[in-house]
């Protein structure tokens, strides 16, 4: 049987007590970017031009990389392939374009493949 602490010779180290409540969570005001403490116009045309410009890349990006995965699944060799319905009400896409996001994707890895070929 094992030996209380104390009696083993280790002191039982206990929490410390609180003598204060702590704070309530203030509503921190949204903050995008900084942008809202950009005053000069010009200044935050610019920045906020280039968020958008990033943006739209990590979309463009992002959408390859959906299309890639809708492809991927719909293989016709994989034993465990979905339907384009399935994959459709995976995505949350109508099955027109989850069929145009197949395609899609199947185009990216077929120029994916030739170009690790080369």
């Amino acid at each position: 049987m094992a030996e209380p602490a104390e009696r083993s010779g280790q002191r039982r180290l206990r929490p410390a007590s609180l003598i204060f409540e702590p704070a309530e969570a203030t509503a921190e005001a949204e903050h995008f970017f900084d942008l809202e403490s950009i005053e000069d116009p010009r200044e935050l045309l610019t920045r906020a031009t280039e968020l958008t410009l990033a943006f739209r890349a990590a979309t463009d990006r992002a959408t390859e990389f959906q299309a890639i995965a809708a492809a991927q699944l719909a293989d016709p060799r994989r034993f465990d392939r979905l339907t384009v319905a399935d994959v459709a009400e995976r995505a949350q896409w109508t099955e027109d374009y989850a069929l145009k996001m197949i395609e899609f994707g199947r185009g990216l890895i077929l120029s994916n493949g030739r170009a690790s070929e080369e």
